[in-house]
């Protein structure tokens, strides 16, 4: 079958039409949402023949048009595989008298979960095999993982298809039996009690909602737990987990910008929860313990880049919080932890992280910071809650990622760990930048660049920029093998900091949703003109990638903007806004109103949204190359939303670029599990960029 032979699929239009607020609202392709959505993701075989018809035509037709990228696709897979250490393993972590890491083996597509004797070389113990646990599984994903106070037991869990309905089992340590204990639709965490004899989870309702939280004893039917609490806000997530110090069990409810805690003294696990403070629009915070105090982070009281309070443990009500940091404009508390006797919190100013460390005893800090233009930093794993080791990890584009073990009475640090790349990098062969692009509005936006210390700047080179945006999720400016393959073909590589991050604060999310969200439209785009302006690239030499909330990015900008760009890749896209956001019965509609607004019920953030929604806004014009992935279990982004898409462009964009859609039919939002397989779809969405900017014969 050659691209010749295959002519692009056309989807029958099955029209519907609503009202709102007036308006009437038509969607042809509305029919590719499977009418028993919620079966196919337990049961992807349930999918209904016409869709999975529409699916397999885009599929086979995706084959077709990237057959003559079979060879470039199996190179650079077989590039980036290579740059990963197959045999790899992290640094252990102590915990008592054992040091717990994971680990590979060559050849191996999912990771090990091990422990040994503290401080020695071996006896290890095998405490999860992923690649024995995946074997005859299409996928395999693992969940949450936590040991027992005794470290005797584990609960873990696992999702078989992608679509994030977790089974949750109990194992005893350092052997490959599992109890009898087996929990269906979690969310996939576990929350020991102090005594090891039950736990706390979350159970997902039909519509993937997590709004219970259960307690269960071990050795009893799950039909048996006790419900701990129920949410019966639907616009509300749930989860459960525990302070570092292992005291207090915490049920947080939580969406975008509101959230409320409850608490359970971890060795009273049959007590009923008692609230920390009641949710309050707009007012979040999170919590953790050290002896008759809470420590708690929160933009209480105006303070919109965060401070750390601190309440009683007896009367923990927001009256008790007094200041420990106080909230300081443009410098934006990220997260924090506490331990016995320190204090570490990160914080961002202009774009750039710094981890600053305060004694518990004394009061006095000092701040770690780095030298480069643009990085990244990290918290490392660490399980003991009396220390005085910080471990951090460290990476840049051009510097490969390295753990840290920080010693904070003394200050000074051990380098535990570089990242390998066995098949080769030379940091100095290559260029990291931090440039700030104008907005529309006066603002500037960070640009993260990378790019060979031998690349022509002039211009002639195209430019691979990416971009996501939403959430207040930060991009971190690390170090990430794959782009190689990019920049050693000679694409800059680009990534643009766009408000509904939280790059340059809370207010940078802010600014980029609700009745903003248009500003990350609008920044990605004056980032694209800036980079051009500056001679990095030419217009339309462009190829942008975006996922997910990203890629409602990519289609908005496709559609505002398609002279700019020669190719948009769209993963897992959210481009039906509108319909997702009209429609309450889905897994994240309303939790997501606070993120966009609730058309349902507001005219106002109904014209919103349409005045970007990507599906709602394609019209008769010409559009770049574009390709779209997608996963049939995705509970974030449901298939349809790209199917729909592209079925709509086919019908009416006037030019002759590359509209390809591929679905994974046995995935869900995160793609292949494997770790060989995900280069895979990497390797497929390059081999599409250097093709539509006439690369595919470049190294």
């Amino acid at each position: 079958m050659t691209a010749s032979s295959v002519k692009p699929p056309r989807v029958e239009k099955r029209p519907r039409v609503e009202t709102w607020h007036g308006h009437e609202k038509r969607d042809d392709y509305h029919w590719l949402k499977a009418a028993n959505w919620q079966e196919v993701m337990h049961d992807p075989a349930q999918l209904p023949q016409d869709i999975r018809a529409v699916l397999d035509g885009e599929n086979a037709y995706f084959e077709a048009v990237m057959a003559d990228t079979k060879a470039l696709q199996e190179k650079l897979f077989l590039e980036l595989k290579g740059r990963i250490k197959e045999d790899d393993s992290s640094v252990p972590a102590p915990d008592g008298p054992y040091d717990y890491y994971s680990s590979y083996v060559k050849g191996g597509q999912h990771p090990r979960y091990c422990r040994k004797p503290r401080g020695l070389e071996g006896p290890e113990q095998m405490l999860l095999d992923g690649n024995a646990l995946a074997k005859d599984r299409d996928y395999f994903q693992f969940g949450g993982i936590d040991l027992t106070p005794d470290q005797r037991l584990l609960a873990w869990s696992f999702d078989g298809n992608g679509s994030e309905f977790y089974e949750l089992r109990v194992r005893e340590a350092g052997t490959e039996k599992d109890l009898a204990d087996i929990l269906e639709n979690t969310a996939g965490e576990a929350t020991w009690a102090a005594d090891g004899k039950s736990f706390f989870y979350t159970l997902q309702d039909e519509n993937h909602r997590p709004l219970k939280t259960y307690h269960h004893r071990l050795g009893t039917a799950q039909s048996d737990d006790r419900l701990v609490y129920e949410e019966k806000d639907t616009g509300k997530f749930t989860g459960v987990a525990k302070t570092n110090s292992e005291k207090w069990i915490v049920i947080d409810i939580h969406d975008h910008d509101t959230s409320e805690l409850w608490l359970i003294d971890a060795a009273k696990p049959d007590e009923a929860p008692r609230l920390v403070a009641a949710r309050e629009a707009g007012i979040e915070y999170d919590i953790e313990h050290r002896g008759e105090q809470f420590f708690i982070r929160t933009n209480e009281g105006g303070a919109e880049d965060y401070k750390l309070v601190t309440a009683p443990v007896n009367d923990p009500r927001k009256e008790n919080w007094i200041d420990l940091v106080p909230h300081r404009p443009g410098i934006f508390i990220v997260s924090y932890i506490v331990l016995q006797d320190w204090l570490i919190r990160m914080e961002r100013e202009n774009a750039l992280p710094r981890i600053v460390v305060r004694s518990l005893l004394t009061g006095e800090e000092h701040a770690i910071a780095f030298d480069e233009e643009a990085y990244s930093l990290g918290f490392g794993e660490m399980r003991e809650f009396e220390t005085d080791t910080l471990r951090f990890t460290y990476s840049s584009p051009t510097t490969p990622a390295q753990v840290y073990d920080y010693d904070m009475r003394s200050r000074t640090r051990i380098l535990r760990k570089q990242q390998e790349v066995p098949s080769g990098h030379h940091p100095s062969h290559y260029v990291t930048r931090r440039l700030f692009a104008p907005a529309h509005d006066g603002e500037t936006i960070p640009i993260t660049l990378l790019y060979a210390r031998d690349a022509k700047l002039d211009g002639s080179e195209p430019l691979w920029l990416y971009g996501y945006g939403s959430y207040g999720i930060s991009m971190p400016a690390g170090f990430n093998t794959n782009i190689l393959s990019l920049v050693d073909r000679g694409f800059i590589y680009a990534i643009a900091h766009i408000r509904g991050g939280q790059e340059k604060g809370r207010r940078w999310y802010t600014h980029g949703k609700m009745e903003h969200k248009q500003n990350s439209f609008r920044d990605f785009m004056s980032c694209a003109e800036f980079l051009v302006s500056e001679a990095y690239t030419t217009k339309g030499n462009i190829v942008a990638q975006g996922g997910s909330a990203g890629g409602m990015l990519m289609g908005a900008i496709a559609n505002m903007a398609p002279e700019l760009f020669r190719g948009v890749v769209a993963e897992v896209p959210f481009v039906d806004v509108l319909s997702t956001m009209l429609d309450d019965t889905l897994p994240l509609t309303p939790p997501e109103w606070p993120e966009w607004g609730n058309p349902i019920e507001s005219k106002q953030a109904y014209e919103n949204i349409m005045a970007y929604s990507p599906y709602d806004r394609v019209e008769a014009k010409a559009y770049p190359n574009i390709l779209a992935v997608a996963g049939l279990t995705d509970p974030r982004v449901t298939y349809w939303e790209p199917a729909k898409w592209v079925a709509k462009l086919r019908e009416l964009k006037t030019d002759d670029n590359l509209l390809l859609l591929k679905t994974n039919m046995g995935a869900g939002h995160g793609g292949a599990s494997g770790r060989f397989d995900r280069l895979k779809e990497v390797a497929f969405v390059y081999a599409f960029g250097l093709k539509v900017t006439g690369r595919a014969d470049a190294g």
